[in-house]
């Protein structure tokens, strides 16, 4: 997956530099000077104006405010409160509930879990174990479930991995017109590939995982979460959507097919 976006960035004409930690960014008149984490220098020479966006950017716990020391709520490293598996706190009458994940659905299951343990007399774990997560990159790269190297470990037969990678419909359909007026650099992305795979219990064909990378893959991957909490397997796994519906089918039939359809 990580070859894929590289390819469709590269497309986009965007140049990739891995392994290379940002340091400092200074502005000078020629341009923005960029301090790698060797203490070497790389001019960036560009005419256009230029945005550069840091990635690994996050979010801290704005709790510095709100004096929980005072009332001995222990906080970890970050200023995040720490809570058990029931969202409480080391004080018992004190609980923290949405303090994980920056997801709504996450957020919804943990005080639906917090009033079932306190009001409902349930004690309720939230099991944020097959959550979907998303690269908002273009195209966006998303995965629900577990990866590859998950599933040799955890699974308790062999695994199978199937893979499908299609031409989007937008980037097929349009006219070769498009080509004498439409200057090539944003004619890139319609050489980009939408590439999805599923990872399956070999032993009880269920789907276990399954990333994607291409358009809407982040909304794609919220429905193939019911999939992989439900256990599905590989035959009734068929979502109905318009959108890259083709790459999905072409998964499940290489799956279902094996010898039928190369990929």
């Amino acid at each position: 997956m990580r070859a894929v976006l590289a390819r469709n960035l590269e497309g986009r004409g965007i140049n990739l530099h891995p392994g290379t930690n940002l340091s400092e960014l200074i502005k000078t008149e020629r341009g923005i000077k960029v301090v790698i984490d060797h203490k070497s220098w790389w001019q960036m020479q560009c005419p256009l104006p230029l945005v550069i966006t840091i990635p690994f950017s996050c979010r801290i716990p704005n709790t510095k405010w709100l004096n929980l020391g005072a009332g001995g709520i222990e906080l970890d490293q970050t200023g995040a409160i720490k809570v058990d598996d029931y969202s409480r706190t080391n004080i018992p009458s004190i609980w923290a509930v949405t303090n994980g994940m920056n997801l709504a659905p996450v957020a919804l299951m943990e005080g639906t879990c917090f009033a079932k343990t306190v009001f409902g007399g349930q004690p309720s774990k939230p099991d944020c174990g097959n959550k979907p997560c998303s690269g908002f990159s273009i195209p966006p790269l998303s995965t629900v479930g577990l990866s590859e190297e998950q599933a040799k470990e955890q699974a308790n037969s062999d695994i199978l991995v199937f893979a499908s990678s299609v031409n989007p419909m937008k980037n097929t359909v349009t006219g070769s017109v498009l080509n004498l007026i439409v200057p090539l650099m944003f004619l890139s992305k319609r050489r980009e590939k939408t590439i999805m795979k599923l990872v399956v219990d070999a032993e009880m064909d269920k789907v276990l995982g399954a990333p994607m990378c291409g358009p809407d893959a982040s909304e794609i991957m919220q429905d193939t979460n019911t999939a992989v909490l439900c256990c599905c397997m590989v035959v009734t796994y068929l979502p109905p959507w318009l959108s890259n519906l083709q790459t999905v089918k072409a998964c499940v039939c290489v799956a279902k097919f094996p010898y039928q359809l190369s990929v």
